[in-house]
């Protein structure tokens, strides 16, 4: 079906109750809860699930055959690969059902993060700001901000630029600072892997 404010394939199913945002495109098969709330300019691609009072915020790339369980909350610009996992709930039973809220634990990817093909997020974490989860990572705890991380259980392995770019520290008047060598952003690393962009620097 196609709206005013929104595209969807006709054989998507949208729930009454659910809220999407303008420009936003749904594609073959997927399934949008009531109560979901997608913002403008998203993409969801084939066979993706958004559930219950869901929360997706602008520009928000889900590839195909992704589920968005009640508990999780995509930020603005998170992209999801193909085929990757939200759970929401820790300790799951086939013969107890646990479908009240209290069971749902909460997991929050933050603006600009990026999760790679195939990749599981344990619920009950949260992906920091322009994180990047390699292809097949199973995320088991928080994510830091800009961080890299891949490996089963995920590992910080480096750190990316907002831009997609891989960030290379060095000591620097003893600092530990980075530039992008793509948009020339310029990064400091702080005490316990925090990483912060340097106030006032402009990109060349």
């Amino acid at each position: 079906m196609a709206g005013e404010q929104y595209f969807a394939h006709h054989t998507a199913v949208i729930e009454k109750g659910a809220r999407i945002g303008k420009g936003t495109k749904i594609w073959h098969y997927s399934h949008i809860m009531s109560g979901a709330k997608i913002g403008p300019n998203c993409k969801l691609g084939q066979n993706v699930y958004i559930g219950q009072n869901v929360k997706i915020g602008i520009n928000v790339k889900i590839q195909n055959n992704v589920s968005v369980y009640p508990g999780v909350t995509l930020e603005n610009n998170v992209f999801c690969g193909p085929s990757m996992v939200f759970t929401n709930i820790i300790n799951p039973r086939s013969e107890i059902v646990r479908n009240d809220k209290r069971f749902y634990l909460k997991t929050l990817v933050k603006e600009g993060a990026s999760i790679g093909a195939n990749a599981t997020i344990v619920c009950g974490n949260t992906i920091g700001r322009s994180a990047f989860i390699g292809a097949g990572s199973v995320v088991t705890k928080d994510v830091p901000d800009y961080a890299l991380v891949y490996g089963n259980p995920a590992r910080i392995q480096g750190w990316m630029c907002p831009c997609g770019e891989k960030l290379d520290f060095k000591t620097k008047n003893s600092k530990q600072m980075a530039k992008c060598p793509v948009c020339r952003r310029s990064f400091e690393k702080k005490k316990n892997n925090a990483i912060k962009p340097v106030k006032g620097a402009k990109r060349q």
